[in-house]
Parts: structure tokens; sequence; C-alpha cells
């Protein structure tokens, strides 16, 4: 067989490839490998801080608004453009809503089932406040569009929403759909969640109204 020599004074195109053991690499990078894993969650303005593995991720938000508790008071301008607070409500129960949005198919059922159940909720004495995000020119046609005849108030920024702890959805991607209904005392006495059953709304308050 034939045999080969290189030459020790030839110059190679490439760096000469190591030929250290691969296992005393690995077994160097080994202690890095081998510490235990703790994920970080960091924004681009805070500081890093560590999250065990074994915590609870929360994605909604805690409720500070509980029955027997009286919600933070609100002063809010409606779709006419007009200055709206909760205290105008005090001396006969009201139905306060949060939706998500103006015209998304769940909100303008809810809307709509509120508007034919209106009467009832008349009868018993209670006024209905629709809330959300949107600003009055948006709740001004979304109210003229389907001929709403109750407020509808707007709520930029979510700071009242916020304040009564309203819990989102869909990992806090959508905004929580929760109605509450407050006595003439303005405590609240009943509080429903149904994101995605949003005529359910007007079952559950009506039931509670006219039997309290």
């Amino acid at each position: 067989m034939a045999s080969f020599s290189l030459n020790p004074n030839l110059h190679l195109p490439y760096p000469p490839v190591e030929t250290s053991n691969p296992r005393n690499k690995f077994s160097q990078n080994a202690p890095i490998l081998q510490k235990s894993f703790t994920p970080h969650f960091q924004s681009m303005n805070s500081p890093v801080l560590p999250l065990p593995c074994s915590i609870s991720v929360k994605t909604s938000i805690r409720a500070k608004v509980s029955q027997g508790s009286t919600p933070p008071p609100f002063t809010l301008k409606d779709q006419n453009g007009r200055t709206v607070s909760l205290s105008n409500f005090k001396g006969k129960p009201v139905v306060v809503y949060f939706y998500p949005a103006d015209e998304s198919p769940a909100c303008t059922k809810q809307a709509c089932a509120f508007r034919d159940s209106y009467e009832k909720f008349k009868k018993a004495g209670a006024e209905v406040v629709g809330i959300s995000g949107d600003d009055a020119v948006s709740h001004k046609a979304f109210s003229a569009k389907y001929k709403l005849p109750f407020t509808l108030l707007s709520d930029e920024g979510n700071k009242v929403r916020n304040a009564w702890g309203v819990p989102s959805d869909l990992f806090g991607a959508l905004p929580g759909r929760q109605t509450y209904v407050l006595d003439k005392n303005g405590v609240c006495r009943l509080i429903y969640n149904n994101q995605f059953q949003p005529e359910k709304h007007i079952d559950e308050t009506l039931k509670f109204l006219q039997g309290s």
C-alpha cells in the first residue's frame, strides 16, 4: 500500500481541526447544562426577574369588585358626549355591563338582547349602562345603528375596567365581558361573567332583578 507524508512546511488553507476528546469538551460545559433552569420574563424597560418553573401564571386581573362591596365611582362620556357619573344612578338598581368592543358580533348580539328586553328592565326599576373602551363617536354610531335605548359610556384607556377589576380572556388578549347589578344604594349584588354566551347576561340579570 502506498504511503503519504505531509510536508510540514506546507501552509493549509484552513486552520487545523482540534483533536481534543469531544467527551472532555462536553464535560467542560457540563456544569452549565446541569444548572437548574429558571425562566425569566423581561420587558424592554424592566430588570430580569427569575420566575420559578412551578409558579402559576395568571392571565386575568384579580376581581376588585365583589358581591356586597361598593364599586369605585366613575365619570365618563356617553354616546352623546354628555358627562355621566355612577352616582347619577343612586336610588335605583343599575345594570353595568362591560363588553369588549362596538360592532363585534358577540357584542352586537348582547347589546340587541339588552335592547329587546329593555322594557323588562324598566319594569324592574333598573337602568342599563354599557361600558367599553370605544370612544363616544363609535358609541353614537353603534347606538344609532341598532337603536339602543340605554346609555353607552366611553372608557378610553380602560381605567374604569381596571379599577373594577374586570378579568380578561384568552390570556389577556380579549377584554372581559362582565355584568354587575348594583342595588339602589350602589352596592354590588350580582356579578356575571360569560364571554361567549353574551345573551345569557340578560337572562341572568333579569332573573335576579325580578326575583329580588
